[in-house]
């Protein structure tokens, strides 16, 4: 019989899948920051998630106009593999590093109003650094021939990012560079037009770009890198983008996070170990345990103004708020957020709300259609089950139709409103009780009670209470029943020879069969413990004529000693077993009895306890009881009415 601890552990592996198609949005400024927001969400680490990205961010241009990175994120089970001692050393992106490239120094040449100036980047990487060679050749071709070439050393050996003069020229201020600026776009770009300077003209200082871009209105949205970058290398004769404005970015809604399936048509066929599709395990229901966490608010975010490179504020819509879809057995946790199970069963999403449901109902058959069934409460089928499917469900399993050549596994009650018929390897189990109209070839295992209307033919029944089989053609034939307490029937064995009926009470079945287990385990620890004493024997002698052993047989002596003494543990804990078993079957309390309200066959064994009878006379409306340690021949008795109450399934 299937139990909650075992469902819960199948439905852990499945969820545990389950959950790697459970798909989160995240974004950040840059890249790394959008993933570690989406591992933050899933509560990974990130070197365990995988994305896809849907928009990819941007800078701007000078800083403005940037946009978000936007990504889809999941779970990656492939990285649950790695070791726990990697995941320690996790540093959180885990980014090829970042190549350096190699420049060499450079020179800049400024003419201003009041001098010659000159700027020395350093050089990065391996590249080398400014010569005076490359300082005289910058100073000559803007006509520079009287400087300071001490002054141009020191700048030379301790390179800056400030101009430093070092030297007079002849100014020509009519060949000075001029500019113009340009707003566009509904002030949201400034276009810069730069004339280059004649000869004796003046460049335009870093300084002197931002009075002019101040005095013509452009405050916002101007990169001073970039800036500061043109003056040294300003682009002439073409417009460029030297602002732009921000724009606004309305707040995400709040949404739900899910931790289910919400396309309920989705069918997850997957492939097995030996590389083959069960198209029988579709994965159909998620099921859910009470307190299991199902949806998660993700609160709504807070809008971003823009501005226009004028300064001019634009406005932003802050995300709007939602209110949690609440359906049926479902709460809100303690953090407002999050929508709880309140019971066992199947998540499903019904207009717009979630809900558990306690019962899973098939329309229909079990089928190719719908798959093999496990589900965390009780299970109604108005169909049939087909061959070659199961049905698991921690509650009842209730059948419209017949169960076929199919395994049922329930911790509560199974109810076939038609029959059962199997091929004899097919097993049903119920917690409780198992009513049929009919049960041919099929082994069953209830706690309870087994009831059956129209008859019990070949079949292996095994049951905690009792075995009732009362109607018209309530016939039990063939096969082996054993129940705690009592099989009643209203025909027991059958006219034709041959058909061995064994009914067997006053035992505890589930004892019973344990009883046997251990019996084969002493058998098979008893063989295996005199195979190890007669090998060690023949080490040993081999030993003693020899005087010594090779290596590797001593190694084998050694192990074999080993094993000896584990199986004399074994033996022990064996035989503890058994004598445990045995008294819980002596100590049972129950009477114990066998009735036929019709007819008993010849054929018909009756085992009660520890004696049996063979019948061997057609009797007619007897039972049969223990007495004195022999299976007396009495009055026929009546069912136990309690037993007949499980047919409401209580």
């Amino acid at each position: 019989m299937v139990d909650f601890v075992q469902l819960q552990h199948i439905m852990k592996e499945q969820l545990d899948q389950d959950r790697g198609i459970s798909v989160i949005e995240a974004q950040g400024p840059t890249l790394e920051e959008a993933v570690a927001q989406a591992a933050t969400l899933l509560n990974l680490p990130i070197r365990r998630i995988e994305y896809e990205i849907s928009e990819r961010g941007s800078t701007g241009i000078m800083g403005a106009g940037k946009k978000d990175w936007k990504i889809k994120a999941y779970r990656h089970y492939a990285r649950e593999e790695e070791s726990s001692e990697e995941d320690s050393f996790d540093s959180g992106f885990d980014f090829t590093a970042p190549v350096i490239e190699d420049k060499n120094g450079y020179v800049f040449v400024q003419l201003r109003h009041d001098g010659v100036y000159i700027k020395v980047s350093s050089p990065v990487g391996r590249g080398k650094k400014a010569t005076p060679a490359q300082a005289r050749v910058a100073l000559g071709e803007r006509g520079i021939k009287d400087f300071d070439q001490t002054v141009i050393n020191e700048v030379l050996k301790n390179p800056s990012d400030e101009y430093v003069r070092v030297g007079d020229f002849e100014h020509k201020p009519s060949n000075d560079a001029t500019m113009t600026v340009e707003i566009v776009e509904q002030d949201m770009k400034a276009l810069l037009y730069v004339t280059p300077p004649g000869p004796g003209g003046c460049d335009v200082s870093m300084e002197t770009y931002q009075t002019f871009l101040k005095n013509n209105k452009v405050y916002f949205g101007i990169d001073p890198d970039y800036l500061r970058d043109f003056a040294d290398k300003p682009v002439y004769k073409e417009k460029v983008v030297i602002a732009e404005g921000l724009s606004p970015t309305n707040g995400r809604d709040a949404y739900l996070q899910y931790n289910f399936e919400t396309n309920q048509s989705k069918v997850h066929i997957r492939e097995g170990a030996n590389g083959k599709v069960d198209f029988k395990d579709l994965k159909i229901i998620q099921n859910v345990v009470e307190a299991q966490p199902l949806a998660k608010k993700i609160p709504p975010e807070q809008g971003t103004p823009g501005r226009t490179v004028t300064g001019n504020p634009l406005p932003a819509r802050d995300g709007k708020d939602m209110v949690l879809p609440l359906g049926k057995n479902v709460h809100v946790g303690d953090d407002k957020v999050t929508i709880i199970a309140d019971m066992n069963g199947q998540v499903v999403e019904v207009n717009g709300k979630i809900n558990v449901e306690p019962v899973y109902t098939v329309d229909g058959d079990v089928d190719l259609k719908t798959g093999n069934i496990i589900f965390l409460g009780t299970v109604i089928i108005t169909g049939n089950v087909v061959d070659g499917f199961s049905v698991k469900a921690a509650g009842n399993i209730e059948v419209n139709g017949t169960v076929e050549k199919a395994d049922l596994d329930a911790e509560g009650d199974i109810i076939v409103h038609q029959g059962v018929t199997g091929r004899g390897k097919e097993i049903i189990r119920a917690g409780k009780s198992l009513m049929a109209r009919f049960i041919e070839n099929t082994m069953i295992e209830a706690g309870d009670s087994v009831i059956a209307s129209d008859g019990i033919i070949n079949s292996r029944v095994d049951a905690g209470k009792r075995i009732i089989c009362q109607g018209k053609r309530a016939t039990i034939v063939g096969g082996r029943l054993r129940a705690g307490e009592e099989i009643n029937a209203k025909v027991l064995g059958s006219p034709t020879a041959g058909t061995e009926t064994i009914c067997e009470v006053g035992v505890d079945p589930k004892t019973k069969e344990l009883l046997s287990q251990l019996a084969e385990k002493k058998a098979a620890l008893e063989k295996q413990f005199e195979d190890i004493k007669l090998n060690i024997q023949t080490l040993i002698n081999i030993k003693q004529q020899r005087k010594s052993l090779p290596e590797d047989k001593e190694a084998y002596l050694q192990e074999l000693d080993e094993k000896r003494v584990e199986t004399i543990t074994d033996i022990k804990k064996n035989t503890e077993d058994i004598e445990a078993a045995q008294d819980l079957l002596n100590n049972l309390q129950a009477r114990g009895r066998v009735s036929a309200s019709a007819k008993v066959y010849p054929g018909v064994r009756v085992m009660i306890k520890d004696a049996k009878e063979d019948v061997r006379t057609e009797y007619r409306a007897v039972t049969f009881v223990l007495e004195d340690g022999l299976v007396k021949i009495t009055k026929y008795e009546e069912p136990d009415m309690d037993g007949m109450r499980g047919l409401d399934g209580n």
